[in-house]
């Protein structure tokens, strides 16, 4: 089992750590919630443990953001102190499956996460996107063009997604460089890094390109059908 522990607290976080990991749990840790979010998207858990009082992105919108913008299903644990009733469902409102409480036993902490962790997960309801004769899988991740398996990198990955469930709009760069990073995006190259290689993967190898650059707003994947219309 693979789990990420998003708790500014380092002695929360490596006692978290520490238990879990004591029962063959590999445990992933942040101290933030910028680093959460990019731990979240870029891999796959069976379950996320979730502080609310998170510094540079609050455990509400991050895991508001998890379930709208990245379309996260992994289970997801808020822990906090905060225990009134509205506190407990604006958790739940955001997207949480289960709450608990400070201070909380790790034995607890664990039996929840084992619960949480053999649930059966949601389905999407729309099981694949397609653009053309491009079709990702949404369960399995599975990539293909006109019949051939393409691989990704999380990151491009990511990119693609969005700008398939969009298609054919134009998704400006500022959406995607918030998906990748939020408010704190490395360079201005950086982007473009990434949609290099998205283009080499789904294009390059192919006659009609799918991916275009609309300058100075974004970029869209469109079908050639499209242009004529």
């Amino acid at each position: 089992m693979r789990i990420l522990a998003i708790e500014d607290d380092p002695d929360i976080l490596g006692n978290i750590a520490s238990y879990l990991g004591a029962r063959n749990t590999m445990v992933d840790c942040a101290l933030d919630g910028v680093q959460g979010y990019a731990l979240a998207t870029r891999n796959e858990y069976d379950v996320i443990i979730l502080d609310l009082a998170l510094p540079r992105l609050d455990g509400y919108e991050l895991c508001r953001r998890l379930r709208e913008d990245a379309q996260c299903e992994t289970p997801l644990i808020m822990v906090t102190a905060r225990d009134t009733l509205d506190e407990r469902l604006a958790g739940f409102h955001a997207g949480a499956d289960d709450y608990l409480v400070k201070p909380f036993a790790l034995a607890e902490l664990g039996a929840r996460v084992k619960a949480l962790s053999q649930r059966p997960r949601k389905r999407s309801v729309a099981r694949s996107l397609q653009v053309a004769d491009l079709v990702l899988d949404l369960d399995t991740r599975e990539l293909a063009r006109a019949g051939r398996t393409l691989r990704l990198p999380p990151a491009p990955m990511t990119l693609l997604k969005i700008l398939m469930q969009e298609s054919p709009s134009v998704v400006a760069r500022v959406r995607l460089e918030e998906a990748l990073w939020l408010d704190s995006p490395p360079d201005s190259d950086s982007l473009r890094t990434h949609i290099h290689q998205l283009r080499q993967v789904i294009d390059k190898p192919f006659e009609q390109a799918l991916l275009q650059t609309v300058h100075g707003v974004g970029y869209q994947l469109r079908a050639a059908q499209d242009d004529a219309r």
